[in-house]
């Protein structure tokens, strides 16, 4: 379905890619400890989703049985001219009271207007309802773009006159009022005059947006109180005062409208990444085409100092690329071939040649974004009560505005005029905005903040959880550890370690798991053939067997986590004690059976992350308490939990670390980082879930946040963030709170007029976000 001149778009569906996976072709490792899970999961394909969330450009279904499942296509637009999330809940209802709309939603961050309908559409009902959608929004004083598409002119006297014709009308108010104001001087009739022209000139948009909202379902919007306090003000006479209002008013939207670009900058950065245009390689000729027409498997090059337009696999090895746009890691990130490299990299050293991995509209940048679109839906605790709380806030002020121009009059016979004045002033003072805009302006800001250092935050109830954290619970392999395990020693007690080595790899040899690759390239490295074997199979929880032909004779061979052999090591004095000592020196060791009889031992060691004691050490100084979670046996995981100061559990299931977390949740609030399969029910467990972000793509979905570059060290630093964000919400409301009861005192001591009523609201919202705004330096 192409777009029409209402630059809508929407297209078939697609399979949503992991949001941050570094690499959507290779397999993905598990949990790697072999005493528990080894074997037990499979590898997650690299098309799974790691966001849990449809593409603006999908058909989506609903979630019913297939037979009968009604599919609804996507338009997407880009909205321009909102100012705070308000301005996208008053786009929201225009266009959801639409009869043939089933679902609309406003991503305020990115300025995205989403517009679900029915599949089955022909395409002139589809060209009719984007008119409709059109007309809705432009009702409303808001323009739709085609996503993706740039102003025409672009040189600077066609920017000039577009900033008049926008400015136009707030450019003859100020002159008409200056020049009032210059008449009192002189002609003080001639000035009222004009300063009456200027009110209505003024007024008179503000009446025709407030009436046009009011249609769509917003009445008491800041356009319907202005327009009450502006005519009030005019018939009471006070016709330089309520042109002093709409001055005030304006200059008011122009600051929203200044923070919210701020605001957004991060986001809009990340949306330039991506060039428009690509260079792919078609038998042997280059050819430019567009990057939103790139497909999978497409040959492209870029040069030094060019950015990658999609995800792509290297085709050459030693090319080294920027990605601090994308991970905030400064230093370039030398490649090998077949590496992932992700949309919006910056090519470095030499000529790259790729193939490209991602779909169109699915890139790494693509699912940031989404992300960041989504994330909106999951709002802050804080903000959703703040959203209930302005939907009967706004009438009940107009209500207590109305009380207070009728019964001082009525019952104590007060002055009409004074009670009127004092009432509309209160009309002013109850706008809103400022209180609306106090979270998701932090939240925005907290968000753009963490995406540009590499870490995805799922939302505003994602980021409030965060500063409440005061306990984290890491996996350890692939967590703390590097997840590379490598063989420390073969124990042989048959005295031949090329057989004990030969019969565990050759058990190994069908297994993607950590420890059996390890145990493979260790037999590859010491020239060990390897065995045919049958009847293989998962020991799920204890490890893996499998039969070999020995002697003209079929032999079982097992290998198995020591802890789950108490009962046939009891008499096996030797071969506990040479367990005890390799564990002791934090080895993780296998034990290998032949027929139900120990023939020797694989000592296996990871070793532990760069950062991961720096990032330990800055959580306790946080007051955040650590414990390590693993499936490894006890001694091994005291000699790296006492190396990393923190406590442990350790030979855990996977069911039991999901039981631990939950446990240690209802005591304080926990976070539960980890990379692998096994880990997503411990992070649905927890009250918050970490995924590493080259970890597998169901802990990357399971999870509430995503580490993309794996570095641990910016745990403290997320914390940090969000223990910030919390308090800078605080603020926020404080702010806008405490000003409202300020002046409604006063202005009920007849202290204030109207013109401080709106300078105090316009005040206070730029305030509010001049305060979020300092988030984006976190």
């Amino acid at each position: 379905m192409s777009c029409n001149g209402n630059a809508a778009t929407a297209t078939a569906p697609k399979t949503n890619q992991g949001c941050c996976a570094n690499d959507h072709s290779k397999t993905h490792v598990h949990e790697h400890q072999h005493s528990d899970e080894h074997h037990s999961t499979s590898a997650s394909s690299s098309s799974d989703s790691c966001c849990a969330h449809t593409a603006s450009n999908e058909l989506i279904a609903d979630d019913e049985e297939p037979e009968s499942r009604s599919l609804t296509a996507r338009l997407s637009w880009l909205v321009t001219g909102m100012d705070c999330p308000s301005c996208a809940r008053k786009v929201e209802k225009a266009v959801q009271a639409l009869p043939q709309v089933k679902q609309c939603r406003v991503a305020f961050a990115t300025e995205k207007l989403l517009v679900d309908i029915d599949h089955d559409n022909s395409s002139t009902a589809v060209d009719s309802i984007k008119m409709q959608v059109n007309d809705a929004v432009v009702n409303v004083g808001f323009k739709l773009q085609q996503v993706g598409k740039k102003p025409i002119n672009t040189d600077d006297d066609a920017s000039l006159q577009q900033n008049l014709r926008e400015h136009w009308h707030a450019i003859t108010l100020v002159s008409a009022i200056v020049i009032a104001a210059i008449l009192t001087q002189f002609n003080s009739d001639a000035s009222q005059w004009l300063f009456t022209f200027a009110s209505v000139f003024g007024v008179i948009p503000v009446i025709n947006r407030s009436i046009k909202l009011a249609r769509s379902g917003t009445p008491f919007a800041i356009e319907t109180l202005m327009s009450v306090a502006t005519v009030g003000a005019l018939i009471l006479g006070e016709t330089a005062e309520s042109a002093m209002v709409l001055v005030l008013f304006m200059v008011g939207e122009k600051l929203e409208s200044f923070a919210a670009g701020k605001a957004r900058k991060g986001v809009k950065s990340l949306m330039s990444l991506v060039p428009e245009e690509a260079t792919t390689i078609v038998d042997d000729k280059r050819i430019v085409v567009a990057a939103s027409d790139l497909q999978p498997g497409d040959i492209i090059e870029i040069k030094p100092g060019d950015r990658l337009p999609a995800d792509g696999a290297l085709l050459a090895s030693g090319i080294s690329f920027d990605e601090s746009a994308l991970t905030g890691e400064s230093v370039p990130v030398e490649h090998q071939a077949d590496d992932i490299v992700m949309a919006g990299s910056l090519a470095v050293n030499r000529l790259a040649q790729l193939r490209v991995v991602s779909e169109p509209g699915n890139n790494a940048i693509d699912r940031i974004l989404h992300l960041i679109e989504d994330a909106e839906e999951n709002k802050a605790p804080i903000e959703r009560f703040l959203d209930r709380f302005s939907r009967w806030y706004t009438p009940a002020m107009m209500f207590l505005a109305l009380l207070v121009v009728v019964v001082p009059p009525l019952l104590f016979g007060g002055d009409w005029t004074e009670w009127v004045y004092k009432g509309l002033t209160l009309l002013l003072i109850a706008c809103p905005c400022a209180l609306v805009i106090s979270t998701p302006a932090a939240v925005t800001s907290a968000l753009s903040s963490a995406s540009k250092r590499g870490v995805l935050v799922k939302g505003g109830a994602a980021l409030e959880q965060i500063g409440r954290i005061q306990q984290i619970a890491f996996d350890k392999t692939g967590t703390l550890t590097q997840g590379v395990p490598e063989v420390t020693s073969v124990v042989s007690f048959i005295d031949d370690e090329a057989k004990v080595l030969q019969l565990a790899a050759s058990i190994e040899q069908t297994s993607n798991h950590p420890l059996a690759t390890a145990i493979l390239a260790h037999a590859e490295l010491k020239s060990v053939a390897l065995l045919a074997v049958s009847n293989d199979q998962t020991l799920a929880g204890l490890g893996v067997q499998g039969e070999v032909l020995l002697g003209g004779s079929a032999q079982l061979i097992k290998l198995l986590a020591p802890h789950h052999m108490t009962a046939q090591l009891a008499e096996l004095a030797h071969v506990r004690t040479a367990i005890e000592d390799l564990e002791n020196g934090g080895n993780t060791t296998v034990v290998v059976l032949q027929d139900e009889q120990v023939i020797g031992l694989v000592a296996l060691a990871d070793s532990i992350r760069d950062d991961a004691r720096q990032a330990v050490e800055q959580l306790q100084k946080l007051g955040i308490n650590t414990v390590m979670l693993t499936g490894d046996n006890r001694r091994t995981a005291k000699v790296i939990a006492d190396s990393l100061g923190m406590e442990y559990r350790a030979e855990l299931l996977p069911e039991d670390k999901s039981r631990i977390v939950g446990e240690l949740s209802q005591d304080k609030d926990t976070a539960m980082v980890g990379d692998g399969i096994n880990d997503a029910p411990a992070m649905k467990s927890a009250s918050l879930g970490i995924a590493m972000g080259g970890g597998t793509d169901v802990a990357l979905e399971a999870a509430d946040v995503a580490l993309m570059h794996n570095r641990l060290i910016e745990l403290p630093q997320m914390v940090e963030l969000g223990q910030a964000t919390l308090t800078n919400i605080k603020q926020n409301i404080s702010l806008a709170v405490g000003l409202k009861a300020i002046f409604l005192v006063t202005t009920l001591l007849g202290f204030t007029g109207l013109w401080v009523a709106i300078l105090a609201d316009s005040g206070a919202t730029a305030l509010v976000t001049a305060n979020a705004l300092r988030l984006l330096r976190k």
